[in-house]
C-alpha cells in the first residue's frame, strides 16, 4: 500500500536526518489519519490508495497556492520550502499525463459515456476520476471536457 511506502520512507528520512523529508512525511501521516478518522466518523470504510492519492494531489495543489503568494510577497525561503514539500510529496503520485495523452483520455470517455452536451460533463468527468485517479490535473481536464462538450 501506499501508506507502507510512506512509512518506510519516514523511516529512511529518519535515519539519513533528513528534516524536510521527515517534517513533511510527518505531515502527510498526519492528514492522512485525520482523513481517516473523519471517514470513520461518517461510517465509511479506511482510506484506499485512490483516496490517499486524492489527499496528496490536495496536499501539492495547497502548496502551488502557497508558492504563489510567497512569491508575490518576496518570501524566497519559504517558497523553497513548499517546493521542497510539494517534491517530496510528488514522489508518490504516478506519473501525471501530458496534455495530449489528457486529450486521447477525455475523446475516449467522451465517446464511451455519449456524452453529446454541457449536461453530461458530470458523468464524463466521474468516468474519468474513476478511470484516470491519481495520473490526471482534474482541474485542466474540467476545462478541457467544458471546450469539448460545448465546441
Amino acid at each position: 500500500m501506499l501508506r507502507d511506502d510512506i512509512n518506510n520512507a519516514l523511516k529512511e528520512a529518519m535515519k539519513a536526518k533528513d528534516e524536510r523529508g521527515v517534517s513533511t512525511l510527518r505531515m502527510v501521516n498526519a492528514t492522512l489519519k485525520n482523513a481517516d478518522i473523519e471517514a470513520r466518523g461518517a461510517g465509511k470504510p479506511a482510506l484506499g490508495d485512490a483516496d490517499v492519492l486524492s489527499i496528496l494531489q490536495k496536499m501539492i495543489k495547497q502548496r502551488q497556492e502557497s508558492v504563489e503568494l510567497y512569491q508575490k510577497g518576496g518570501r524566497d525561503d519559504l517558497v523553497r520550502q513548499e517546493q521542497q514539500e510539494i517534491a517530496i510529496i510528488s514522489g508518490y503520485l504516478p506519473r501525471q499525463m501530458s496534455d495530449d495523452e489528457l486529450k486521447a483520455a477525455i475523446a475516449a470517455v467522451v465517446k464511451d459515456t455519449g456524452a453529446a452536451s454541457i449536461k453530461d460533463m458530470g458523468r464524463v468527468m466521474a468516468a474519468l476520476k474513476e478511470r484516470y485517479a491519481g495520473k490526471m490535473d482534474f482541474a485542466k481536464a474540467g476545462g478541457l471536457v467544458k471546450g469539448q462538450l460545448t465546441g
